[in-house]
């Protein structure tokens, strides 16, 4: 059985620290310094009331429900789930009761709205611009260049993201370009910055977009309804299925050691 033909590149070694190591350690500064300005840009958060936390918590408390509904016993789930719908759908957690039913201030005109509109443009800013400027240097003085060959085996699907900037249709896909490596370091270095900067850091670009689909991130902004949220929480609550993940738990261990 004829052995695949390995495909061997003479590569300058110089490449390792005149485009390779260069594109690490700026990316890794690069990390550093947006760490450090997004700690500079954030403002001060303002001291909420009681009630503002209380409805915050309280529909943070119907999606805890929902998420961890199979270790509660049918019974523990139905007293839980009978409560936070009647109060959610009588308006008990509004911060504000009166405002119930009225049409929402305008966002442009709400100072708290327009603060955190700010916010997510400075963070914005601080991400974007860094990126923009690497992405330019690189391929100012690095794009076309091989820089290395990673030392596994991968599928042809990895093709475009491993060998950008590199017009070759028979390179192994396991060579990897200069601009592919900007990209590979950009998503890859959260390790490297959890250890420099601590697990709470603002230097990952994907961790900051993460952030916002966090479920209890953005849930309670000032530009949302608090009361069609609630709504919304108790509808969720209403259809949900539930399953105990103990049930009938004595039968199966039985089973189990017959």
């Amino acid at each position: 059985m004829a052995q695949p033909v390995v495909q061997t590149i003479h590569r300058d070694p110089a490449l390792f620290y005149w485009i390779l190591l260069p594109i690490t350690v700026v990316m890794i500064l690069t990390g550093i310094l947006r760490h450090y300005a997004m700690v500079l840009l954030q403002s001060t958060p303002k001291k909420q009331t009681l009630p503002l936390i209380r409805q915050h918590r309280s529909l943070m408390r119907g999606v805890n429900l929902r998420t961890n509904a199979n270790v509660l016993s049918p019974s523990s789930f139905a007293a839980r789930k009978s409560f936070l719908v009647a109060a959610f759908q009588s308006g008990a957690f509004l911060a504000d009761p009166d405002a119930k039913g009225k049409p929402r201030p305008n966002p442009m005109t709400d100072p708290a709205a327009m603060e955190g509109m700010m916010g997510m443009m400075k963070g914005q800013v601080a991400m974007m611009v860094p990126q923009t400027l690497i992405m330019g240097w690189i391929n100012a003085f690095f794009s076309g260049f091989v820089i290395m060959k990673l030392p596994f085996p991968l599928t042809p699907q990895f093709k475009s993201m491993l060998q950008s900037g590199v017009g070759t249709r028979d390179l192994d896909v396991r060579w990897v370009s200069s601009l592919s490596w900007y990209f590979l370091t950009l998503f890859g270095l959260q390790p490297v910055y959890n250890f420099i900067l601590g697990s709470n850091n603002s230097a990952n670009q994907v961790t900051q977009q993460m952030a916002g689909m966090n479920p209890g991130a953005g849930m309670m902004g000032p530009e949302q309804d608090p009361d069609k949220l609630f709504q919304s929480e108790a509808e969720n609550l209403e259809v949900i299925e539930h399953k105990w993940i103990l049930e009938g738990v004595e039968d199966r261990l039985l089973a189990s050691l017959s």
